[in-house]
């Protein structure tokens, strides 16, 4: 593991001076915080007397799943990324992480060092409990059935967490974007329980506590204000942190600071809306996950405007709307997006239990009845439990009124995010999708959710993943698994020498960055025909090298030829990679490996190369090869194919992949 002060250093090369002016500050200020100084004032009293915000949200129709989920949250059981069904307690304890047992100290929350795993276990599973969805999730079953103890249920359990953790101590009290999240589970949870009108507010007790919650959104909101992510950090942590204070400013608006809170996040929301998001719609961090979780903020912060008469741009409008766009264009037939970059699987609230729940079909339901796009609507498929909840009945009879049939083609092309679609037959049963990667590494100076993937492709088939990114599975802990995801070899791609087409200097971190051009893309109304890109993260070695990969896709997808050209002198180890979906059935014959799936036949015939040698590795755990991490810390062993050969001077590989697609079978 990186040493503290190595991380440090790393951390300062990548700064500039107004940054490391900021953190001077920062830092001073914080120390500062711990003694006392400068820390939010005893909350003034709330002036009740004003209006509290609109509500925004609607009903589903199915109550059950969401009476059943309340259930367990009552009887102490949580679902806590890879555990299930925990056994955490009712009321849990809230800065305990559930996975190591840890319990954080409870020191000033801005100075602990929740990256320590020694110290705080890991962090995002102690955080995950702490974002109160499962608040959330009772006053949706509240909502739902009018049980009072549904509603008890939701007071118990913000009466625990602000006795174990008053502000602003211990690991609750130090990321501001974890605040902005429990604001809005909380913000949810004040609409279903009937707002200021709410059966828990009666009488005495219930007024104070009211005062009690009031005064801890007061401390939630200066907190945030005081600590908005900046200059490289300010990426999706800052946008989810004015999302969280502009959710609060409009719920809950009875405090002298609360008009400049919203004039600030709704002037601030406007430009990171337009600074994250490229104009062809694709998120600046390259990352799929964040893609879908800057939309959905962008979509909450929307409604709640809509409802607040504080309506967006359209300017902001139309950035999202690309958005979903992106992320359309992206999906198979099957309603699968490759797993480009770090996911978190953090959501806004559980607002969709169905078996088989999917964020970006959701999403793309919501915009659908919110922009009137039907082919956002055969993309979805259905109008969700989510977009119910977001939307209400105007949004499913705006979404069941729009033709699907009649929407044009989607864009094939993201020229500034850097993604291309290739194939045949694109969203019918028997499509082809082929996307190649041609984008940054990541955003702004760290590049932090970006992967080294320069030049990877992912293939789908008849909605089956064949070729596959391989997800994220760690975060802040364990270094060995998170250098592996996201570093070259766990990519479809081509690895120099052993080493990473970019350097890390630490979990969150990218030093040398490599940089890609897509030089030539030609394509019809069926789908990418040609794509050719090159990257210069080898040009950085003693013989420096230039890669450069070229795809040429036949009319009818049945021919997919894949050449890797290396521009440069001196011997050189390289290695090509093909991580297979571990549903895929396979077997390799010398130089080909077979793969057969639900309803299609694959042949992919290796580069002959003397001396060459192929492996199919599946598993291995030293060196780390082999894995696909489908959610955040979980993995399975995956097949991976693994070209290795000396090659000395220029070098010219050629990768074929014959492909027959059956037609007939379903997906």
């Amino acid at each position: 593991m990186l040493s503290q002060l190595t991380w440090k250093l790393n951390r300062l090369r990548a700064m500039g001076a107004p940054e490391v002016a900021h953190r001077v500050r920062d830092a001073l200020q914080q120390r500062l915080q711990a003694r006392g100084v400068g820390m939010a004032p005893s909350p003034p009293a709330p002036n009740l007397q004003l209006q509290f915000g609109q509500p925004w949200l609607g009903r589903p129709h199915d109550a059950a799943p969401h009476l059943a989920a309340a259930e367990r949250i009552l009887a102490g059981r949580f679902d806590v990324f890879a555990l299930r069904d925990v056994a955490l307690g009712f009321p849990p304890e809230w800065n305990r992480d559930p996975k190591t047992g840890t319990l954080a100290p409870s020191g000033f929350g801005k100075l602990l060092n929740y990256r320590d795993e020694a110290v705080v276990g890991d962090i995002k599973c102690l955080w995950e409990p702490n974002r109160h969805l499962c608040i959330s999730d009772l006053a949706m079953a509240y909502a739902l059935s009018g049980e009072l103890r549904y509603a008890h249920g939701v007071q118990a359990l913000l009466e625990s967490w602000w006795q174990q953790c008053p502000y602003p101590l211990g690991p609750n009290w130090s990321s501001a974007l974890e605040l902005a999240l429990r604001l809005v589970s909380w913000s949810h949870a004040w609409q279903l329980l009937g707002g200021a009108g709410s059966v828990l507010f009666q009488g005495a007790d219930g007024a104070a506590f009211l005062q009690r919650w009031l005064a801890s959104i007061y401390q939630h909101c200066h907190f945030i204000a005081g600590h908005f992510s900046r200059h490289s950090s300010a990426n999706n942590h800052l946008f989810g942190e004015l999302t969280g204070l502009h959710v609060a400013a409009l719920t809950w608006p009875c405090w002298p600071e609360s008009a400049g809170w919203l004039a600030q996040t709704e002037r601030e929301l406007e430009e990171q809306a337009l600074e994250q998001n490229g104009p062809d719609g694709v998120n600046r961090e390259q990352a799929i996950y964040y893609q879908h979780t800057v939309a959905d903020e962008m979509l909450l912060c929307v409604l709640a405007g809509r409802a607040n008469a504080r309506p967006r741009s359209a300017a902001f409008l139309q950035r999202l709307e690309a958005m979903l766009e992106f992320l359309a264009a992206m999906m198979n037939v099957a309603g699968q997006v490759p797993m480009i970059g770090d996911a978190d699987d953090a959501q806004l609230a559980n607002w969709d239990k169905s078996p088989g729940a999917n964020p970006y079909t959701s999403l793309l339901a919501s915009g659908a009845a919110l922009f009137g796009r039907g082919d956002f609507k055969r993309k979805a498929g259905r109008f969700d439990e989510k977009s119910a909840w977001l939307l209400g009945e105007a949004g499913r009879a705006a979404f069941d009124a729009l033709d699907a049939g009649m929407a044009p083609a989607l864009p094939r092309s993201f020229a500034d995010g850097g993604y291309y679609v290739m194939g045949a037959r694109l969203d019918t049963p028997s499509e082809v999708r082929l996307i190649a990667d041609a984008g940054p590494l990541g955003y702004l100076g760290i590049a932090a959710h970006g992967h080294a993937d320069a030049l990877a492709l992912s293939l789908s088939v008849a909605g089956q993943a064949v070729l596959v990114d391989p997800g994220t599975y760690a975060y802040h802990t364990q270094k060995q698994w998170r250098d592996y995801f996201r570093g070259t070899s766990a990519h479809n791609t081509l690895r120099i020498d052993g080493r990473d087409q970019s350097e890390s200097g630490g979990n969150f971190l990218w030093l040398r960055k490599a940089r890609s051009v897509c030089e030539a893309w030609q394509h019809d109304g069926e789908g990418g025909k040609l794509w050719r890109a090159s990257h210069d993260g080898y040009m950085a070695l003693p013989q420096p090298l230039l890669h450069r990969r070229t795809v040429r896709v036949a009319p009818d997808g049945a021919l997919i030829e894949v050449v890797d050209e290396l521009e440069g002198q001196g011997a050189h180890e390289v290695e090509l990679f093909w991580h297979i979906d571990p549903q895929c059935q396979l077997e390799l014959e010398g130089a080909v490996l077979k793969v057969r799936g639900k309803a299609f036949a694959l042949e992919m015939h290796l580069p002959q190369v003397a001396g060459a040698t192929i492996a199919l590795v599946r598993g291995s755990e030293q060196p780390v090869m082999g894995w696909i991490s489908h959610r955040f810390d979980e993995k399975q062993a995956s097949p991976t194919l693994v070209w290795r050969a000396h090659l000395a001077g220029p070098a010219r590989l050629c990768t074929t992949l014959h492909l027959a697609v059956d037609a007939e079978q379903h997906i």
